[in-house]
């Protein structure tokens, strides 16, 4: 490995701390978990102790059919993620408003995201909202000053790029709203998008589970409607198979569920989870299209909400 955990999230830490009381809200602050650093054993005890993931309240949804009737009064959402330069096969159904959670490149190479960004140029929908997901280095400007310096280069492709061919990568998205710890208005719903995630074998947007993650999910305003992150909460949609392990962020779980509290959630990144949960106050969904093996065979997920009351 090119770096070790502590040389990348330094400068993070210490960015963190001071954010570290911003965006407290009116609802129940959200401490660090003792079970935070170990996601399964988390899932299991408050399984368990709380039936915290268990029915009636918290069951898997099935998607909508692509063609059902949108009812009047009614904006309907596109959500896909991890599409991984992958996009040329994908059926886009109709909507309004489209979401991508992350990992639409490999690298974030400056000719990935232009090929995005020619894409989504070419989708017919009102508005596009982006974040960033792990695959998308270059708009981790932290992670790239800290890459570009290595002996080793981990990732060869964006470790060669020069500081001038990616500082400004995001200007490159031209044909939609990209959102990094900040949130837009549309049509009456507040959006909320960040990109980070528990650290996942040094890739960028990494950060280590507990308080770290915390700071940046208390950025989250209480009046999210639409929360869009890149990695899912712990418990729904974070299953891997291979590993039998949960993945999701403890933090984020309670950060959702205690104080944020959207209308919904979307996400990516655990490609094996593709699918969607409701918790009974918000509708989860993992919208990764493309599988384990990297296959772009998951359709993109619509889902309807209400346009909100105008006074």
């Amino acid at each position: 490995m090119a770096f070790t955990l502590s040389e990348i999230m330094a400068v993070r830490r210490q960015q963190s701390q001071a954010q570290s009381h911003t965006q407290r809200g009116s609802r129940a602050a959200v401490e660090v978990d003792e079970y935070s650093t170990n996601p399964t054993q988390a899932f299991t005890f408050y399984n368990i102790n709380q039936g915290r993931f268990q029915p009636p309240h918290v069951h898997m949804v099935d998607p909508m059919p692509h063609d059902a009737p949108k009812p009047p009064g009614y904006t309907r959402f596109v959500c896909i993620s991890d599409t991984h330069s992958r996009t040329d096969a994908i059926q886009m159904p109709y909507g309004d408003v489209f979401i991508h959670a992350g990992d639409f490149t490999e690298l974030g190479l400056p000719s990935e995201v232009k090929k995005f960004n020619d894409w989504l140029g070419t989708l017919p929908y009102d508005i596009k909202i982006v974040i960033a997901g792990n695959h998308e280095l270059t708009f981790d400007q932290e992670f790239m000053a800290d890459l570009i310096k290595q002996d080793f280069y981990y990732f060869p492709s964006a470790s060669k790029l020069k500081p001038e061919n990616y500082e400004n990568v995001q200007s490159l998205l031209t044909n939609c709203i990209y959102l990094q710890d900040s949130d837009v208005t549309v049509r009456g719903f507040k959006i909320y998008g960040s990109p980070w995630q528990p650290w996942y074998y040094g890739w960028g947007f990494n950060l280590p589970r507990g308080q770290a993650l915390l700071d940046k999910w208390n950025q989250i305003p209480d009046n999210t409607d639409i929360l869009v992150t890149h990695c899912p909460p712990l418990g729904f949609l974070d299953w891997v198979p291979k590993k039998m392990q949960r993945v999701g962020c403890m933090e984020l779980l309670n950060t959702v569920q205690r104080r944020v509290q959207p209308k919904l959630h979307v996400f990516g990144h655990i490609h094996e989870g593709y699918g969607m949960m409701t918790d009974g106050t918000t509708t989860f969904v993992n919208a990764s299209a493309c599988t384990v093996n990297f296959l772009p065979m998951n359709a993109p997920i619509v889902f309807d909400l209400p346009n909100p009351r105008t006074t």
